[in-house]
Order: structure tokens, then sequence, then C-alpha cells
């Protein structure tokens, strides 16, 4: 996990030799798509800092292209927009430049995210982030759509889980993600309780704190279960 420091997503070379194709990476759609979708439902629902979550997870699984500048582009967009708020002026700036770089040369659109609205913000913050610290950011946009959480699909809905449960302290991360893990795995079974539960607990945000107790049940009775077989062998 990242701390909100200003180095969020700093650990990439940066280079400039990266090639450019509107449509994304081969191969990596299966896991850039639902990360991206469920950053941007974080940001659009007022969870600023704990969007960079998802993008970050799916970043750090990619080589150099333009999937991994889209991302760490966004990472970096996420930390100026909570420094900024926060006033860590110096903080802001510097990652809202990094935002800049990243994204340069990506076009208009990338992975259908519209990215001028970023781009924008992120030149606003780096030319004043105190004049702006009260504003309130772009809505980031998949397709023309703005995604909230009632848009996400189970993959994406299991990528903010943990990251839902960090920032509001509704819930353990730790079994947030083992829910997610337990969701996964009901795929095809037939069984739907994990992934039903999930849904509920980001599209019913009065009830999350009920729905996070059952979540937690939940897992402990799957984790007894799989204790009590694993006693017979």
């Amino acid at each position: 996990m990242s701390d909100g420091d200003g180095d969020i997503g700093n650990t990439s070379d940066g280079d400039g030799d990266i090639g450019n194709t509107s449509d994304g990476d081969a191969g990596s759609a299966q896991d850039v798509d639902p990360a991206l979708r469920a950053g941007v439902a974080l940001f659009n629902e007022g969870q600023y800092l704990a969007a960079h979550e998802p993008w970050e997870a799916a970043w750090l699984t990619l080589g150099k292209g333009d999937d991994e500048r889209l991302l760490h582009g966004l990472i970096q967009f996420a930390a100026a927009t909570h420094h900024a708020r926060t006033g860590n002026d110096s903080g802001a700036v510097g990652t809202a430049e990094g935002a800049l770089g990243y994204l340069d040369g990506l076009g208009e659109r990338h992975r259908g995210l519209a990215l001028e609205p970023v781009r924008e913000w992120c030149r606003s913050v780096a030319a004043d982030p105190a004049a702006i610290a009260e504003d309130v950011p772009p809505t980031l946009r998949i397709g023309g759509e703005a995604i909230g959480f009632d848009d996400l699909d189970l993959a994406a809905t299991l990528a903010v889980l943990p990251a839902i449960a960090e920032a509001t302290g509704i819930g353990d991360e730790g079994t947030m993600e083992t829910a997610a893990e337990f969701a996964r795995e009901e795929r095809g079974t037939g069984r739907t309780r994990f992934a039903e539960l999930a849904f509920a607990y980001l599209r019913e945000p009065d009830a999350r704190p009920q729905i996070a107790a059952r979540i937690a049940d939940h897992v402990d009775r799957k984790r007894r279960q799989r204790d009590d077989v694993d006693g017979l062998f």
C-alpha cells in the first residue's frame, strides 16, 4: 500500500521512448480494464486517494507501454488531488507535474477514459494548488459515462472492496481482500454469497457497517470450514 506521500507511483523511470497505441497494450486488458474502472469509480465517489489503490495494483504488474503510462499518470493525479486538498503544496505540484509527464502523448482518450479533464486539473494544481484546494475535481468518464459504484461489474467491485474498507474504516481491509478471493472462487460454481455481499457493501453505503459485519462473519465461517477439511488429512 502507498502511504499518500508525494512519491506515490514514482518507482518507474518514466523514459520517453514508450510507444503510443490508442487502444491499449494487448494482453493486459483483462487486468487493466477492471482496475481502471475501479479507480475511476472511487475517484468519482470522492475517495480521491483510495482511487490509486486499484490503479497501483494493476500498474505494478505491467511492463513499459501506454497502459503503464496511463495508470502511472492516474496514480500521480490521485496523489496530486489528495495533496492539494490537504495543503501539501509541494507534494501537489510534484505529483501533478508527474501526472502530466506520464499522460503526455496518450491522446484525448485511452481505454475510453477522457484524459483532457485530467490534464486540465493537473495543470491547475501544478500552477497553484492552494487556489484549487476547495474546488471539486473533474468527474472521470469512460466512453462518455461517469462511472460510479453502481456501474461496476464483479471484477471491478472486488478491486474496490479493500480500498473502501481502508479509506472509510468500515470493515477490515484484510478481511475484504479475503472476501474478494472467495468471491472469485465462487465464479462458475453457482454460488454467489460473497459476490452479492460485495455488491451490497459498495452500493448501500448507509448499511455498510452491517454488511461489513456479515462479510466478516461469512469469511470466518469459510475459513473454519477449510480448517476443518484440512484437519481430516
